[in-house]
């Protein structure tokens, strides 16, 4: 090869480097293509008829009998998360903040033409809270079992599971799960008036009834449906009180509402409690922050006081997540996400940075700073921290992964979900039974067969180190509560952003270097369902209670227990939680059990291939000295036999 033919190939070479690097990089801001992904997500969840304009194609019809056996109709609304599980409280929060970016994000969706598929999610969840919501002061809050839907791997087209729907009334009351789908209600109403003036009316009628309702007959939604404790654990009401009092005054501008908020501040933590977390079960941060915009707009009048310690707390937020709060803030990992609990750690993130995004607008709009501890910052401080959770979340981060699937060339693939994890019905159109569907998809170490665009992982530990395994739940099960808040998210960053670099200048030039900082990746139990509660209401944020077993002499131990038990198909069920702790001094791995008697599915734990044969999964190869790892089995009858059968 001559020396110029060598120079121009080595030209062309650097040049598909560079591009390459550039395109990769540039991905991680793609936002607009990210929320596209992110609407497909709430199709994917979808439960009832589907339309004709349905985009997630291999889903089908599901639900379609929902309460029927009870006398009314609850077809609609989504799916919680890998499961077919219609939980009212998660489902009313994420409705919220769909909502929420409906109205405060209105400009960024318009302007991306997404403000109409907004509208369309939204409405999927409110069409549903009207058929949830028959009477005054009845509100059906659940539909499904949790513990039997978890007995099944099936889908959702083919559910043989019970579709039992629980309600609340003045007898059984549930202020928190009201209260919520008022604030719910209440917010849609305003994202919808602009548009359809008459369904807006409608949603708020049901908002102020359900407010009253909620506000009347005090008490946990989970005492009054026992079944959604093991999933969606509330820890108290006085939050979603204020929260839907809140979004009431917004949405009608009565003062009423208003006073409320004020005359409760105390009383309900809403002027005491400052926050480092926002979520579907702690909703302070965002009442304090929903309430300082009327305080920075100049509309405090007689509650200017109050509002002003609304303000503090919102603050008090909003500084521990920058790590300027005097010492009091938030944990990050290593690349700089947020890390509130090890199960389905992003969802925190994404809540946080949402709501962080919506601060900085109004302190923006106030030309305001915020003030902390460790000095005043400007808003757009704010929105860098809102920025760099997207950018973790969509691929900057230390294993150049997205969390958010289908977006960027690297994305998890065996998501913990059971319609992506099983052939679509029109590919397969014979039946998956319940327990069929874990020996032949759920166990399997192939990729999904169907892509859950726009499905936000539970996300990576607190070392940044995420396993793509479908049983791994605490880390790759998407939810509603979590993959909601993206939406306003993504809207306000790709608006204000723009458009990421197309050409190799000097922009893509720092794409490239970020390209090589980020994308290589390093090297670095199942308790309940879902989410870590909230703590009791009467030590709001306590840290949770963990379990010590005693020591025994053997190096390796084991404590069973069981957590649930139910009827189904005149059998009754036992849920068994088995912890293995390591008594030695040293690591063990390696670590292979021998499981006799065992008649039910199984998780935790990955067969080896031989008989009655199972070991720890890939990311958990090794138990340190005194450490603990724990799986769970579900079966009729008697426990299963566990035994060690060799480690090293």
């Amino acid at each position: 090869m001559s020396r110029f033919g060598g120079s121009l190939f080595g030209l062309s070479l650097l040049l598909t480097v560079l591009l390459g690097a550039a395109t990769a990089a540039a991905e991680y801001y793609n936002y607009g293509n990210a929320l596209d992904k992110t609407f497909l997500f709430f199709e994917a969840q979808r439960s009832g008829k589907l339309p004709a304009a349905q985009r997630v194609k291999w889903r089908s019809h599901s639900g379609l009998a929902d309460g029927l056996a009870q006398g009314v109709s609850l077809e609609g609304g989504y799916y919680d998360a890998g499961d077919h599980v219609k939980f009212g409280l998660p489902m009313a929060f994420a409705v919220t903040m769909l909502s929420w970016a409906a109205v405060d994000n209105q400009k960024e969706l318009s302007g991306s033409n997404q403000m109409q598929q907004t509208l369309w999610s939204i409405r999927w969840g409110t069409d549903y809270f009207i058929k949830a919501h028959p009477q005054p002061n009845v509100l059906w809050g659940q539909v499904g079992d949790g513990k039997s839907d978890h007995y099944c791997w099936e889908r959702a087209e083919d559910m043989t599971t019970s579709r039992t729907a629980y309600k609340l009334d003045q007898y059984h009351p549930g202020s928190d799960l009201a209260g919520e789908t008022a604030a719910a209600l209440a917010a849609a109403s305003l994202a919808f008036k602009p548009y359809n003036s008459s369904y807006s009316a409608i949603l708020l009628t049901h908002a102020k009834e359900l407010f009253s309702f909620a506000d009347k007959y005090r008490g946990l939604y989970t005492d009054s449906i026992p079944n959604a404790k093991a999933f969606y654990m509330s820890s108290g009401y006085s939050d979603e009180l204020l929260w839907a009092a809140a979004w009431l005054h917004r949405a009608t501008g009565d003062e009423y509402y208003l006073k409320y908020a004020v005359n409760n501040a105390g009383y309900m933590g809403g002027t005491g409690w400052g926050m480092k977390e926002f979520s579907w079960d702690n909703k302070y941060a965002g009442v304090q922050v929903l309430l300082s915009k009327i305080l920075l707009e100049g509309k405090g009048g007689a509650y200017t006081s109050t509002l002003k310690q609304y303000q503090m707390k919102a603050d008090y937020f909003a500084c521990a997540c920058l790590k300027k709060n005097g010492g009091y803030n938030i944990q990050t990992t290593p690349g700089g996400l947020m890390y509130v609990r090890e199960w389905n750690n992003l969802q925190y993130a994404s809540a946080a940075a949402f709501l962080l995004a919506i601060y900085s607008d109004y302190l923006s709009a106030a030309n305001a700073k915020l003030n902390c501890p460790d000095g005043s910052v400007p808003p757009q401080a704010l929105l860098d921290f809102s920025r760099s959770q997207a950018d973790y979340i969509l691929g900057k981060n230390r294993q150049g992964m997205s969390y958010l699937v289908g977006y960027g060339p690297k994305y998890p693939i065996r998501v913990h979900h059971r319609g992506a994890s099983i052939p679509s019905i029109f590919v397969q159109r014979s039946s998956v039974n319940c327990v069929q569907g874990f020996d032949s998809w759920y166990r399997r170490a192939q990729a999904d067969p169907n892509v859950i665009y726009g499905a936000l992982v539970g996300g990576p530990d607190q070392n940044d180190y995420y396993s793509d395994d479908r049983t791994n739940y605490e880390q790759s099960e998407p939810t509603l509560s979590g993959t909601a808040p993206l939406i306003g998210l993504f809207a306000k960053l790709s608006g204000k952003l723009g458009k990421p670099c197309a050409r190799i200048t000097l922009c893509s030039m720092d794409h490239q270097l970020m390209f090589w900082n980020f994308v290589g990746s390093y090297g670095g139990g199942y308790s309940k369902p879902y989410q870590t509660p909230k703590p009791p209401a009467s030590a709001y944020k306590a840290a949770p209670t963990i379990y010590t077993p005693k020591q025994s002499g053997a190096p390796i131990e084991f404590l069973h227990s069981i957590t649930a038990n139910w009827m189904a198909w005149n059998t009754r069920y036992y849920r068994h939680k088995v912890i293995i702790k390591n008594n030695s001094q040293k690591p063990i791995s390696g670590l292979k059990l021998k499981i006799e008697d065992l008649t039910g599915p199984i998780w935790g734990l990955n067969p080896t291939g031989q008989k009655n044969t199972y070991q720890l999964p890939q990311w958990q190869k090794t138990l340190k000295a005194g450490q603990a790892y724990d799986f769970v089995y579900v079966q009729g009858g008697p426990q299963a036999k566990v035994s060690v059968l060799s480690y090293y």
